[in-house]
């Protein structure tokens, strides 16, 4: 159970931001990373102080206020996450490996930084760091996006912004007005100089999820090249209702092809009043494929981005939905 943080103290933790510059810091596995790589060199302001940052809260509309210091692995465990809104839960609890998802946070995951090599390499310019061009573009770019009109071609690397995508959730910021999930990244075309549109003195509070559908089936999938724990290619999370074998809701995202997490309309459209069989589901996952102008070593992500839209549909489909009243 969370409680309102005190704005007293998230207040002084701006203030410390704005003057002397810098990042907040949550549970510190990207921003370490980023620091022991040289890439980032703080100072960092620490979180950890705002306890009330943790936990959850049901809302009087049924929906559920989650703080942002949450780690992975307790969303991933919830009982009440995984009976309402299964596709953060095993979003949540696929992501990473099991030491990362114990320290990072929810607010960390939607405000962590890409990983392109040429972003994370302290001793080549970008635009993520101020330079003046992507070298990524000319140079191996094969792990980036396959909508590469904007100017950094690096995909956003927040799996649980996806999952939240398909919630409609909103964000709660300290001092601001709350925004939708998808408002804190914009289109991507902004994002050349960070992964989202958050000032860095501002605090993200908490995310709020509406009231869950019940039965609601869920999945994700990702496809890595072949490491474990390797970040994602492409992945996709589908969450699906039904009326019998009748689709009467869908909500699909996808991570790893643009700079910004994906909703994917056009493959709701095809499954949302229609049964779901595979010859549905197939074509489904298609429609993804007009959506997609590849980069010159990005071409492969785009029939792998619709297999793994496929594989999310199928596993949403055979999942179990949540019995009723667990939710």
């Amino acid at each position: 159970m969370s409680t309102e943080p005190d704005p007293t103290v998230l207040t002084a933790l701006s203030d410390t931001v704005r003057t002397r510059g810098g990042e907040l810091r949550a549970g510190g596995t990207d921003t370490g990373a980023r620091k022991h790589s040289g890439v980032s060199t703080g100072p960092f302001t620490d979180l950890d102080g705002a306890t009330a940052l943790h936990g959850t809260t049901v809302l009087p509309d049924g929906g559920l206020r989650i703080g942002a210091l949450t780690t992975l692995a307790v969303l991933a465990a919830d009982p009440q996450l995984r009976a309402g809104w299964p596709a953060l839960a095993v979003s949540a609890g696929t992501a990473a490996t099991p030491q990362i998802r114990a320290a990072g946070t929810l607010g960390g995951n939607l405000l962590q930084r890409n990983r392109c090599w040429y972003f994370r390499n302290p001793h080549v310019s970008c635009l993520q760091k101020g330079g003046a061009g992507c070298p990524a573009r000319d140079g191996d770019h094969h792990f980036a996006v396959v909508t590469g009109a904007g100017p950094c071609i690096a995909p956003h690397p927040s799996t649980l912004a996806m999952a939240l995508l398909t919630y409609d959730a909103e964000v709660e910021i300290h001092d601001e007005e709350p925004c939708s999930v998808a408002d804190l990244y914009g289109d991507g075309d902004r994002l050349h100089q960070s992964d989202h549109l958050l000032p860095p003195h501002r605090i993200l509070t908490a995310v709020r999820l509406p009231a869950a559908l019940p039965g609601e089936r869920a999945a994700y999938h990702r496809a890595t090249s072949r490491a474990y724990a390797e970040w994602p290619l492409v992945e996709a999370t589908a969450r699906l209702t039904f009326d019998g074998d009748t689709v009467t809701h869908a909500a699909v995202a996808a991570g790893g092809v643009a700079r910004v997490p994906l909703r994917l309309p056009e493959v709701e459209a095809a499954l949302i009043g229609r049964e779901a069989t595979p010859v549905t589901l197939a074509a489904a996952a298609a429609t993804v494929l007009t959506r997609w102008r590849p980069l010159p070593r990005t071409g492969y992500k785009t029939t792998l981005f619709r297999d793994t839209v496929l594989e999310a549909l199928e596993q949403a489909v055979g999942a179990a939905a949540p019995a009723r009243g667990d939710h």
